[in-house]
């Protein structure tokens, strides 16, 4: 497939953005019915690795490159599945379901503002200036959000679930970057390892712990679409326009998830946001795009795991 010119790649990864939005909507619709969160997102995850097996098995360089997978590698990818997958995916679409989406967004979007404090000391890429005023910005935003904390028991337990999705995604974020740094594989073979590993095992601790439940046709609906359509069809074609765009555009075109999300949220989820939150969510916004801007090369996973729909 040829690269597209650059208004195509553009259109193309605005509609990747909008594909992974819709999926906040679809999880939160299938979480008020009777399957369980862990389950429910072991379904999707592994569906979509299904889909992507015919791509690497019927594909000879990539069947090739997977049968001369070391045990070092093998090892690498296996811990970037259970941390994305198994801990990030399950734990967000936990908090989902006890938080609204709009939340829930807006403290996983703090994911590249604790990827740039943590490259500080692991990576040796320390923030500019303008990137920690991204990081005060960021904060100020969440402070506004939050402050003062008057919540349930159950948004506590949300929020713990929404921060370990956060802290997971920052650090397969940084495991991806390894990986695509260190190992000589494609996108696509990392993606179909990790993927592979981390939902077969999510949903097994789905199954093992909440149960099947009772899946509706809208349930298997959700499910199939978010797997085929909002994964693994969304990074494909989020992949294809990378051959277009430069990493701040991508970065840029992601950032658009965040107020999709919240928009999604007001009108199909009937959750409400008063005028000191939307000024939190602008604040919280400028100062993660601030932070990101900064990126010159960054790995086509690592692009994904960060705004995995």
């Amino acid at each position: 497939m040829k690269p597209s010119s650059r208004p195509t790649a553009i259109l193309l990864a605005v509609l990747v953005t909008f594909f992974w939005s819709t999926s906040w909507v679809f999880i939160k619709i299938g979480l008020r019915g009777s399957i369980p969160p862990i389950t429910f997102a072991g379904l999707r995850y592994t569906i979509a690795f299904l889909c992507l097996t015919p791509l690497v098995i019927f594909n000879p360089t990539q069947r090739a490159a997977l049968r001369r997978l070391k045990r070092r590698e093998w090892i690498m990818l296996a811990l970037l599945g259970v941390v994305f997958y198994t801990i990030a995916q399950g734990a967000q679409y936990a908090s989902l379901y006890y938080l609204p989406a709009i939340v829930v967004n807006l403290l996983i979007n703090l994911s590249p503002v604790f990827v740039g404090l943590v490259s500080i000391f692991f990576v040796k890429e320390p923030p500019t200036t303008l990137q920690w005023m991204g990081v005060g910005l960021a904060t100020l935003g969440m402070a506004v959000f939050f402050l003062p904390v008057s919540l349930p028991s159950s948004a506590f337990i949300g929020l713990s679930l929404a921060v370990l999705a956060m802290l997971s995604n920052a650090t397969a974020t940084l495991q991806g970057r390894q990986a695509n740094r260190d190992l000589s594989l494609s996108p696509l073979l990392i993606t179909f390892v990790s993927m592979g590993i981390g939902s077969i095992l999510m949903l097994t601790v789905g199954l093992g712990f909440q149960g099947f439940g009772n899946p509706t046709p809208l349930d298997w609906g959700f499910i199939i679409w978010m797997a085929v359509v909002n994964t693994a069809f969304s990074f494909t074609l989020w992949n294809h326009t990378q051959r277009t765009l430069s990493a701040i555009e991508s970065s840029i075109m992601a950032s658009l998830m965040m107020p999709q999300i919240a928009i999604m949220a007001l009108i199909f989820l009937g959750e409400k946001l008063s005028v000191k939150e939307v000024i939190a969510l602008i604040l919280v916004g400028a100062g993660v795009l601030i932070v990101q801007l900064r990126r010159r090369k960054t790995a086509l996973m690592v692009k994904t795991l960060e705004q995995a729909g």
